[in-house]
């Protein structure tokens, strides 16, 4: 039964490793790579992400380039960047597209805390649904007679502790990123 826990344990990782991955990609006032090198770019009729058809790269605090291996591509990453929920303009120059990030308001900045809220508790949810498909697993054992009482119960509580883990990591993840958005 223990191993069946350690082997799910897994499971939580990814959740919580999927937030790490969607955090990167919320705006803060510095220009970073990561806020497009996964935006969805229709390449030849293939969707793609960005960081597999140009090089970005962040000249200046507030800027970020985009240059194209194949130039025919730059009208479609423009229109990637227009149509994505970043809030910026790219500034096409034949060569490169530039986009300049813009100082975030105040207003701005909380609707990004509330969305880095909202990342946190669809893991917390995903972690949850985890959670009771083990708890369900542990209860069939104990039904069928493959584990004692108090194996159930040590198994409940073991099963406790990894969830409050995950869910320590979720917090601490969520409260760096909205101190990172609300830093100016």
């Amino acid at each position: 039964m223990i191993t069946d826990l350690t082997k799910k344990e897994a499971e939580f990782a990814k959740a919580v490793e999927h937030l790490r991955s969607e955090l990167k990609t919320v705006r803060t006032g510095r220009a970073s790579a990561q806020l497009v090198e996964h935006l969805e770019v229709e390449y030849y009729g293939t969707k793609t992400p960005l960081i597999q058809l140009a090089q970005i790269a962040v000249p200046e605090p507030r800027s970020i380039t985009i240059q194209p291996y194949d130039k025919q591509a730059l009208k479609e990453i423009e229109k990637a960047v227009q149509t994505s929920n970043l809030g910026i303009n790219p500034i096409n120059d034949g060569t490169y597209i530039r986009l300049n990030i813009p100082p975030m308001t105040e207003e701005r900045r909380k609707e990004l805390v509330k969305v880095v809220a909202q990342m946190a508790e669809r893991t917390r949810v995903s972690i949850r649904n985890i959670r009771e498909e083990i708890w369900k697993e542990i209860q069939k054992q104990e039904n069928e007679g493959k584990i004692s009482e108090d194996d159930k119960i040590g198994a409940k509580e073991d099963l406790q502790k990894m969830v409050d883990k995950f869910n320590e990591q979720i917090k601490k993840l969520a409260d760096a990123k909205e101190q990172e958005v609300l830093t100016i």
